[in-house]
């Protein structure tokens, strides 16, 4: 919060004084819009290349497969009618992209305390469409369970994109926005797929008699 909120002292509320505590929350309110706005067409640029790079990606992965005699028929990517959300699918994989909850300003914590105002791509584990996943429809920060990473676009364009890998807990790297988008969704992929899926197994904890 602004230095300047906490220095107006609690007295009698003269109108003047009402107006000019009423004028410094519209200013400071408006430079956040401003910012959001800014950052949020951004963000929906840049998540515009990340689906034109998806379908890009799809095809040269079946290419690589169907080179080593894998079947490529799951293999594909969907995006939604609002180009809101992309799904790739990479055979028993699927990996969602999404810019939903990008509706007010939020900001990233700096350590000189002047928080940076941007939009946010959220790469989730899973496919958004499955409705078991339960992912769909929610608001953060329950979608936040299904996060891998998230892409974070200052207004700014010229400002390094933010990528933060949610394993890594709070480190951040810093791409230039022109290679951000493909950054973003290789490192997305090179997490996903190239671990594995363990068997599930029931553990059974057996006291000592």
């Amino acid at each position: 919060m602004d230095r300047k909120f906490t220095d107006i002292n609690i007295g009698k509320a003269k109108p003047s004084a009402i107006k000019e505590r009423l004028n410094l929350i519209a200013s400071h309110m408006c430079k956040q819009h401003k910012e959001h706005h800014q950052a949020t067409l951004n963000t929906t640029q840049m998540f515009y290349r990340i689906l034109h790079d998806m379908e890009e990606v799809a095809e040269q992965l079946k290419e690589s497969f169907k080179a080593r005699g894998i079947p490529t028929n799951q293999i594909f990517c969907e995006i939604d009618a609002d180009r809101s959300v992309g799904i790739l699918n990479i055979l028993w994989y699927s990996i969602s992209f999404t810019t939903r909850g990008n509706t007010r300003p939020q900001a990233l914590f700096r350590n000189d305390n002047t928080p940076l105002f941007t939009g946010r791509i959220l790469a989730l584990n899973g496919d958004f469409q499955d409705a078991s996943l339960d992912i769909q429809d929610q608001q953060y920060p329950d979608i936040l369970k299904c996060e891998i990473a998230s892409l974070f676009v200052p207004a700014d364009t010229t400002t390094p994109a933010i990528l933060k890998i949610k394993h890594l807990g709070n480190q951040e790297f810093h791409v230039n926005q022109i290679d951000a988008p493909k950054q973003f969704l290789l490192k997305v992929i090179e997490i996903i797929c190239g671990g594995g899926i363990y068997h599930e197994e029931e553990i059974f904890d057996y006291e000592e008699e």
